[in-house]
C-alpha cells in the first residue's frame, strides 16, 4: 500500500499512475472518507475533554458537599455520545484503511506507458529458435504419446485443468525443480525455505493478493488460503518485524505448488500445461535496502535468466508496460521462452521490485546503523515456473520419432538417463 500522507500530497500523481494503469479507484470517495474520520475524530475528542472537563467539576464539588446528580447525569449522557460516535469512528476508519488496499502502487518512471500487453517493450533476446526439419508438435501430444502426462485421469481425479504426471514425466518435473533450488542456493546465494503452502488473510493481504484478488484464490472452509504463488509464504516470513540493515539483503528460493482459479480465463490454453489450477514453481524471493533495490531487480532478473540459458532454451526478456503491470509492482521484467508448435514466445517468470508497497502492507521494516526505521523493499521472481520449464523442453527437445531428448544440465537429476521414450511408460 501507499503512505496516507504521500498520497494526500501527491493527488495528481495518482491519478495520473491509474490513467497509465488502466486502473479504476474512485479517489474523491478515499478523500471523503479521510474527512468523515477526522470530522468524527474532532468531534469525539472535543465532547472528551467536556466529560474531562465536567468530571473535575465533580470532583470539587463532592469535596465541598454539594449536589452532583444533574452533572453526573449530563457525564453520563456524554459518555453515551462518545460511545456513539466512537463506534461510527472506528466503521469509518476500517471503511478508510480498506479502501486504501485497492490502490495499486505507481509504476517506476522507466516503465513504458502503454494500456495493455501490446505495448511491452522487448529489451533483450537470447539464443535462437531451433529449425525444424519435421513439424513440431505441441507438447500435449508428446506427453501423451510418451506416457507421461494423463490429462483424462487428471481430469477424472479432480477437474479440467488439472493433470498427472506419470513415470519419466514426474521425474523430469522433479528433476527441473531440484535443479533449480540446487543452481539458485549453491550458485546464486539464495536460501532455500520450505514454507507452508496455505496461509491466513493477512499474509495474503500483505502480498496485496486480498482483496482485489479474492475470485482467483481458493479459500479454505477454516479460513485459509492455498497459496497461488511461494510470493505469499516467504514474503510473509518477515513480517512485522523489524530488519537490522547489516543483514540485508536477503535472498529466499522456495518451491511450492501453486494454487489458482483462473477466474476469467475460460477459453484460453485449455489444453495442455500452460494455464493448470495447480501447477509447481520454484520462487526467489528478496529483502533488501531501498537504495539497492533496482540493481536488485537486475540481479534477481539474470538469476532467473540464467535457468534457461544452462537448459539452452531460447527466451526473451519484456518490460510490462503501466497498463499490463501487475497490482503491486512498480516494475515488472517477463522472460518468455520460446515455444515452437505455438511459434511464438509464452512467459516463464515474471521478476518483479514492489518497493516498499508490499512491506508497508506486511509491516516489514528495517533499522539502520543510526537507529532509523524505514520499510525494506521487497522483489520477487520466478525461477521459474517448472511446468512451462517442462512445456518448453519437451518441444524445444523433441525429435521426429516422438523422443525427447534430456538436456544435459538435468541428466544427473534423471539417474543419467539422456533420452525419453516410451519404453519407460508406466501403465
Amino acid at each position: 500500500m501507499l503512505d496516507w500522507k504521500w498520497i494526500r500530497d501527491n493527488r495528481e500523481i495518482i491519478l495520473t499512475a491509474l490513467k497509465n494503469r488502466n486502473a479504476e479507484f474512485d479517489l474523491d470517495e478515499l478523500f471523503y472518507l479521510d474527512n468523515q474520520r477526522r470530522s468524527l475524530q474532532q468531534e469525539a475528542d472535543l465532547l472528551k475533554q467536556k466529560r474531562n472537563e465536567e468530571s473535575k467539576k465533580i470532583g470539587f464539588l463532592k469535596k465541598e458537599g454539594k449536589d452532583t446528580d444533574d452533572l453526573m447525569k449530563n457525564v453520563q449522557n456524554i459518555a453515551e455520545q462518545i460511545k456513539i460516535i466512537d463506534d461510527k469512528l472506528k466503521a469509518a476508519e476500517e471503511e478508510w484503511r480498506e479502501k486504501q488496499l485497492w490502490i495499486p502502487n505507481i509504476p517506476h518512471e522507466t516503465v513504458p506507458i502503454g494500456q495493455d500487453e501490446s505495448s511491452n517493450q522487448v529489451v533483450k533476446n537470447w539464443g535462437n529458435p531451433r529449425e525444424f526439419d519435421f513439424e513440431p508438435r505441441p507438447h500435449w501430444d508428446i506427453g501423451e504419446g510418451l506416457d507421461i502426462l494423463d490429462f483424462e485421469r487428471g481430469s477424472k481425479i479432480a477437474a479440467s485443468r488439472f493433470t498427472v504426471l506419470k513415470g519419466l514425466g514426474a521425474r523430469l518435473e522433479r528433476a527441473i525443480m531440484n535443479f533449480m533450488l540446487d543452481l539458485h542456493t549453491q550458485r546464486h546465494g539464495y536460501q532455500e525455505i520450505f514454507p507452508p503452502f496455505l496461509v491466513n488473510p493477512k499474509s495474503m493481504t500483505g502480498t496485496g493478493q486480498l482483496p482485489k484478488f479474492a475470485d482467483e484464490l481458493y479459500k479454505c472452509q477454516d479460513d485459509l488460503y492455498l497459496i497461488p504463488t511461494a510470493e505469499v509464504p516467504v514474503t510473509n516470513y518477515h513480517a512485522e518485524e523489524i530488519l537490522p540493515d547489516e543483514i540485508l539483503p536477503l535472498y529466499y528460493t522456495a518451491y511450492t505448488a501453486c494454487f489458482r482459479r483462473e477466474a476469467g480465463s475460460y477459453g484460453k490454453d485449455v489444453r495442455g500445461l500452460i494455464r493448470q489450477h495447480q501447477f509447481n514453481k520454484v520462487e526467489l524471493v528478496k529483502f533488501v535496502a531501498p537504495e539497492t533495490s533496482y540493481d536488485e531487480l537486475e540481479k534477481l532478473l539474470s538469476d532467473a535468466e540464467g535457468v534457461l540459458q544452462i537448459l539452452q532454451l531460447p527466451y526473451r526478456v519484456v518490460t510490462l508496460c503501466s497498463g499490463d503491470l501487475g497490482f503491486s509492482s512498480a516494475k515488472t521484467y517477463d522472460i518468455e521462452v520460446w515455444i515452437p508448435s505455438q511459434k511464438t514466445y509464452r512467459e516463464i517468470s515474471s521478476c518483479s521490485n514492489f518497493e516498499d508497497f508490499q512491506a508497508r502492507r506486511a509491516n516489514i521494516r528495517y533499522r539502520t546503523k543510526t537507529g532509523k526505521i524505514g520499510f525494506v523493499h521487497t522483489l520477487n521472481g520466478s525461477g521459474l515456473a517448472i511446468g512451462r520449464t517442462a512445456v518448453a523442453i519437451l518441444e524445444n527437445y523433441q525429435q521426429e520419432n516422438g523422443t525427447v531428448v534430456i538436456p544435459d544440465a538435468l541428466r544427473p537429476y534423471m539417474q543419467g538417463l539422456d533420452l525419453i521414450t516410451p519404453q519407460y511408460r508406466v501403465i
